[in-house]
């Protein structure tokens, strides 16, 4: 069942354009990965469908609502969350205070707050160690734990994630999908935009190739990860940089 559709998606930023005629599907308990070279509009994409740009055209459908031009907390509220390309930490606050906000949403639910806590720390047994502690003072890894984290305390039905590998070690990167695997299998369907081609389709189901704005391939994760010359075609210069690993 489709849980998120983006159909004939247009965005412009003044006189230019940066999406054209955009449309794809995210069901219900799936993982499903946006891959293209820099500039393609991957996180357009994603700000658009979380509410942080208005699109021009075509339309949002979440749960069968439209969402399209709706601001970021009214998304939120649905049940979509939002990690972006840089986390967008609190970083004087503590652990606990940047979690605290994740879950402002769902701050009528007089159990949910400790619910949540205990469900990051499970994920996360080293944010517990550090609840106290001011995000900016932890390493990047560490951060960037606490901004999924954050972005699951409102136990959205789905989480868009921008670009979690950034900055990070690929040993690190490979932990993070496998919780993004767990949560997942828990219910929550995953929308990713990732720099690591290869790693991002190894841990998704589908994909969607954009280049300038447009989605020029679609298919099964294993199916393109099966033809290198899809890759090398659409993504070879983001992959040559992500096997370098750099971006």
């Amino acid at each position: 069942m489709s849980l998120l559709s983006v159909r004939d998606l247009d965005v412009h930023y003044g006189a230019v354009q940066a999406l054209r005629g955009v449309s794809l599907e995210v069901n219900e308990g799936e993982i499903v990965s946006i891959l293209g070279s820099n500039g393609a509009g991957k996180t357009t994409t994603l700000r658009t469908v979380s509410g942080l740009i208005k699109p021009s055209a075509g339309e949002i459908l979440f749960c069968d609502e439209q969402i399209g031009g709706l601001p970021a907390y009214e998304v939120i509220g649905r049940g979509l969350a939002h990690l972006p390309e840089g986390r967008d930490l609190f970083p004087t606050l503590t652990v606990e205070e940047n979690l605290r906000f994740g879950y402002w949403t769902k701050r009528k639910d007089p159990n949910g707050y400790k619910d949540g806590l205990e469900r990051a720390f499970t994920f996360f047994p080293k944010l517990a160690e550090r609840r106290q502690q001011a995000a900016g003072t932890m390493s990047g890894g560490e951060q960037q734990m606490l901004g999924v984290a954050r972005a699951l305390m409102c136990r959205p039905k789905l989480l868009v994630v921008d670009e979690l590998s950034l900055g990070l070690a690929p040993l690190i990167v490979q932990q993070l999908f496998e919780i993004l695997r767990k949560v997942n299998a828990e219910g929550t369907a995953l929308l990713i935009v990732e720099q690591f081609v290869h790693m991002a389709l190894e841990n998704s189901h589908r994909a969607y190739v954009l280049a300038k704005g447009e989605v020029v391939l679609q298919g099964s994760s294993r199916d393109l990860l099966d033809d290198p010359e899809v890759i090398a075609a659409y993504l070879g210069e983001s992959e040559a940089a992500a096997s370098a690993g750099g971006r």
